[in-house]
């Protein structure tokens, strides 16, 4: 008989070996030795860069034989997260193991053919997952890009489930169809998504860090039609881009050349300034010669507030540390004013791959950041084709972004 665990748990590895074999056999020992009292994890998070191919199946599989947890997630990825190291070029093999007492998970696997309709019953949604509303879940979902629609699967799921928080990231380092990798439990799966609900003394943190800084002062729409922006605060928004620009100093005027965003505030009832986290920061798509207005990558609605962003590595980094300290001192209050809060037992990274080395021009910056501001949390993940996390209360596919899920007991 096993002993009954009553705190949760978690142990991280990476192993860099170009040998698939050394490289599972070292994670396994890694892990194994930090469950050496014989209860095996609860769940075990597997990134894997597609290096390894075609290994990767039987690395998968001498895991869960040698740990033999009771589920398994994971997927291939074009770069790997682990041991406060993102590994972006190069074969990289990230494993995560948690035990969660108290807490109940349940896998499912989604293909396109079998989504329920978005105007269905909630629990049509409820069946396909096998998990239902009463039970309070929280999801963390992996998807392959060339095989599911993902925002078809985070609107139906935001739909059955709209209090549940849902973080994950899409599969990355194929170029198409059934080149990706997921795993769920004993399966290795190449098309849809892949997801855990975990249910019970859980709460799972999410953290959205877009990479993007506000210019300027928030505008409030006051004519649009779907994606068609017409007027900001009775303006054309060229007049306001150009009236903005005339204020900027030369690198912000570099910027809105080439990098200018909208940052949408998401809560109609927020009326204090917006800040960081409150933004879903969206792509401009083009001018419309004959309104002079403005095609944006979202459904716009008269009355929402909005104000104009910027990208780059510096814009990416003020953004994150403005998003981690907001959260530590959240901590901090949650532990009513203790110095050092109780850290969350681990968490994971879903990185775009437009991050990184590309956005900073050093290596393994989200991660130390991370590290400094929240604690010595083992931090698992990998970089990404698209990021998913909440906004405002609504579960988005993001670009450029850094979603954390940071995972801690409600008791």
């Amino acid at each position: 008989m096993t002993p009954e665990v009553k705190t949760m748990r978690w142990s991280s590895a990476l192993s860099q070996d170009p040998n698939a074999e050394v490289a599972a056999g070292e994670c396994a020992r890694r892990i194994a030795a930090d469950f050496s009292d014989g209860t095996p994890p609860d769940v075990l998070f597997v990134f894997v860069s597609p290096h390894y191919a075609p290994a990767i199946e039987a690395m998968a599989e001498t895991l869960r034989l040698d740990l033999k947890p009771r589920n398994v997630i994971g997927c291939t990825a074009g770069g790997i997260i682990g041991g406060g190291h993102e590994v972006e070029d190069g074969p990289a093999l990230s494993v995560a193991a948690a035990r969660l007492p108290g807490v109940r998970v349940h896998g499912f696997h989604l293909h396109e053919g079998a989504l329920p309709d978005l105007d269905t019953s909630p629990r049509d949604w409820e069946e396909a997952l096998g998990v239902k509303r009463a039970d309070e879940p929280q999801f963390v979902l992996l998807a392959d890009p060339f095989s599911v629609r993902t925002d078809e699967v985070l609107a139906g799921l935001d739909y059955a489930f709209p209090n549940a928080v849902k973080v994950g990231g899409l599969s990355s380092g194929a170029r198409g169809r059934g080149g990706n990798v997921l795993f769920l439990d004993d399966r290795s799966i190449r098309e849809g998504a892949v997801g855990l609900a975990l249910m019970g003394n859980l709460r799972l943190d999410t953290l959205v860090a877009q990479g993007c800084r506000p210019l300027g002062q928030p505008f409030t729409v006051t004519k649009c039609h779907k994606n068609l922006l017409l007027q900001l605060s009775g303006r054309k928004p060229m007049e306001a881009i150009a009236d903005l620009y005339e204020t900027l100093e030369d690198r912000e005027r570099k910027l809105v050349r080439s990098a200018l965003f909208l940052g949408l505030v998401m809560d109609p009832l927020k009326t204090a300034a917006p800040k960081a986290g409150d933004f879903l920061i969206r792509n401009i798509l083009g001018r419309d010669p004959h309104t002079d207005g403005l095609y944006v990558n979202a459904m716009l609605r008269e009355g929402m507030r909005l104000q104009f962003h910027v990208r780059d590595g510096k814009a990416a980094a003020e953004d994150l540390e403005e998003v981690l300290r907001r959260y530590s001192t959240g901590l901090l209050k949650e532990g009513q004013g203790e110095s050092v809060p109780r850290p969350p037992a681990g968490a994971l990274l879903f990185s775009c791959l437009g991050r990184g080395r590309h956005m900073y021009g050093k290596p393994d910056h989200d991660s130390k950041l991370f590290r400094e501001l929240v604690g010595e949390v083992p931090l698992n993940g990998f970089f990404c084709n698209g990021e998913i996390g909440p906004v405002g209360g609504t579960t988005y596919l993001h670009g450029f972004t850094s979603c954390f899920g940071v995972i801690r007991p409600k008791s």
